[in-house]
């Protein structure tokens, strides 16, 4: 990887002897150094989100308490929610280094509990203590480039950050899948304390920036913070059970959604530090950019949340093949991830990346959706390759368009408000599609299984055991038992009106996803062009 780095690097730049340095500025070798530690850091952070998945029935054999696995996954990815801001404006007060160490530290600390752990109760402990410490991976590596790099030649790290979210995402399973029936689950987290220790010697030796200013750091937005904690939990618990409509009285959380986000609004507008400026909305690169964000993460997270357990149910193939069957859209992700980062450094222009990307997207989601519970294997890859290629033209350039409307003393709180509101639309997107697939799922089951019964019953076949073992198995199935291989374990008369009920219920979600994908590239068209900055703005 440093190689590769490298070689991006020294394209992109003028030869040392007619480099003009700004002052204060890494040197070169500094800045590939702290690059590569910050590569691994987002490579731990996103690694954490998915490494379990495959290891969860595993994990739950081995400690109990079936009751809490959701826990394990929600854990995290709360815990990381809630602290994006507070890192982001902390780092911009106190500077990113110390707060980078301590976001390793932690993540450190709750890997060696998680590899510990002997219930799932201290599992979900060391969950939330990886994801206070994932906050800050991903916020602080994202603002750290921007405090090292200019704009103008960052488009190719945020390319190559783009990259390494796109082969977490497919590793993430099958390094949990080949640890969980190798050396062990625990492994997936013993594995990042050596790479906790590069991260912290990389970032300690080589990441050296200028101080900020000591004068407000004596008015941290604690109340901000506190309510937009609460706020996060809020959305986050009741998109994560959206299936389970009961467990809410919706009326009370609009009104308490309601109070709390007019109270952090009003809060944010008097403090001296708010956690959460509200002048930032005042840039209209970056309202352009976040609304388009959380609108394609809306669409993006809801399909890619479904998709790998789709193929496991179409094709019959283990979590870990269907993880390798995923490689193809992740590949294209890679190289047009990089591409794009490397051609907005090279001209300088950006607007057009978003529009196209996002366009390729909806197109792709448009093909997924005609997909049918037969259809071969590789028509399956080449719809998620187009998916895939629009994907990567497109999102670490928005984060560049945030940043690049922000001076450097408030790029991190820039930057953790952009992720924020992105993850909450990945935690939306998720629980729509969620929650409409659930439902249909269920009602398709049954009236597939109805409608087999019904002809064999016309036909004269099957006897009445036969028939009476069909009802049975019929009225046992439910959305929460259709496990993959549960499903591929069963005789074809009931396996075959499964997974088309499957492909039914599912599918025609991604074509309902297009409307969000359309609204973003429309958003897009409204970003303001203009010339990136060649130096950083302290």
């Amino acid at each position: 990887m440093s190689s590769v780095v490298y070689a991006m690097h020294r394209a992109a730049e003028p030869d040392d002897a007619g480099e003009q340095t700004q002052p204060g500025r890494p040197s070169k070798r500094d800045v590939l150094f702290v690059f590569i530690g910050l590569m691994v850091t987002m490579l731990m952070s996103s690694l954490s989100q998915t490494v379990l998945s495959t290891a969860m029935p595993t994990i739950v054999g081995d400690l109990g308490g079936v009751d809490r696995m959701t826990w394990v996954i929600t854990g995290y990815g709360l815990a990381l929610t809630v602290m994006m801001p507070v890192y982001g404006r902390i780092s911009d007060l106190f500077g990113r280094k110390p707060l980078l160490l301590i976001a390793i530290a932690l993540f450190m600390c709750g890997s060696a509990v998680g590899g510990l752990a002997g219930s799932m109760n201290l599992l979900v402990t060391a969950r939330v203590i990886q994801g206070l410490g994932g906050g800050g991976l991903m916020i602080l590596s994202q603002s750290a480039i921007a405090d090292v790099v200019p704009a103008r030649e960052r488009g190719k790290y945020m390319g190559v950050m783009g990259a390494v979210f796109a082969v977490s995402s497919v590793a993430g399973p099958l390094i949990g899948g080949w640890l969980t029936s190798g050396p062990g689950w625990r492994w997936a987290f013993w594995l990042n304390l050596p790479l906790g220790v590069l991260a912290l010697a990389a970032v300690s030796v080589f990441l050296h920036l200028p101080k900020p200013s000591r004068e407000n750091r004596s008015h941290i937005d604690y109340f901000g913070m506190a309510l937009i904690a609460a706020i996060t939990v809020i959305v986050v618990l009741v998109c994560t059970n959206a299936s389970k409509p009961h467990t809410w009285n919706w009326a009370e959380v609009v009104v308490a959604l309601a109070v709390l986000i007019a109270a952090f609004i009003a809060v944010e507008l008097k403090v001296k530090e708010p956690v959460m400026p509200m002048n930032l909305f005042r840039n209209s690169n970056f309202d352009v950019a976040t609304l388009g964000a959380l609108l394609i993460g809306v669409a993006m997270f809801g399909v890619l949340s479904y998709l790998p357990t789709y193929i496991q149910m179409t094709t019959g193939v283990t979590a870990t093949q269907a993880g390798l069957l995923m490689s193809p859209m992740m590949a294209s992700v890679l190289v047009t991830s990089i591409a794009s980062g490397a051609l907005v450094s090279k001209t300088g222009k950006y607007k057009i990346f978003p529009i196209v990307g996002t366009a390729v997207m909806a197109v792709g989601l448009v093909l997924l959706s005609t997909l049918k519970a037969d259809s071969p294997v590789w028509l399956l890859c080449v719809y998620t390759v187009v998916f895939g290629l629009g994907l990567g033209l497109g999102q670490q350039i928005l984060m560049l368009i945030v940043q690049d409307a922000f001076p450097a003393s408030i790029v991190g709180t820039a930057t953790a408000s952009f992720n924020y509101f992105k993850q909450v639309g990945a935690t939306i997107g998720t629980a729509i599609v969620g929650g409409i697939f659930t439902s249909r799922l269920t009602g398709f089951v049954h009236d597939n299984l109805a409608g087999v019964m019904s002809h064999m019953a016309a036909a004269g076949a099957g006897s009445v055991k036969g028939m009476a073992a069909m009802k049975g198995a019929a009225a046992n199935l439910s959305a929460s038992n259709l496990t993959p291989s549960g499903v591929n374990a069963l005789p074809d008369m009931l396996r075959i009106p499964i997974v088309d009920a499957y492909n039914s219920a599912l599918l025609p979600i991604f074509l309902w996803m297009v409307p969000f994908m359309i609204a973003a590239v429309l958003v897009f068209f409204f970003v303001r062009q203009k010339e990136l900055s060649t130096a950083i703005e302290r």
